[in-house]
């Protein structure tokens, strides 16, 4: 899996990138078919205490896509990992119905 990790404004220090690193990895447990993930760090327009992050995950035949903030970046990761993995379960229980 291949994983993206953008920092809009700022630069991102290397213990965040690989916090990200472990977090997105550890989707594969729940979709091995998982092509490219990316993750979008940014700050609110006008909030620079509100940290936002977005990731974005490209499966076969769909795209799916989380965003989370609050004030630090590593928990924005955390609940977005959380979103993705329900809707990868989601996805897989509707793949087995069908």
């Amino acid at each position: 899996m291949k994983i993206n990790i953008t920092a809009r404004k700022f630069k991102a220090r290397d213990t965040l990138k690989e916090f990200i690193k472990d977090e997105v990895s550890a989707l594969e447990r729940f979709a091995d078919d998982i092509i490219e993930a990316e993750v979008i760090l940014s700050f609110q327009n006008q909030k620079e205490s509100v940290k936002i992050a977005e990731l974005i995950i490209r499966v076969p035949e769909h795209t799916l896509t989380a965003t989370c903030e609050s004030e630090d970046f590593e928990p924005s990761v955390r609940k977005c990992t959380e979103k993705i993995i329900t809707q990868l379960k989601k996805r897989k229980t509707k793949r087995i119905k069908h």
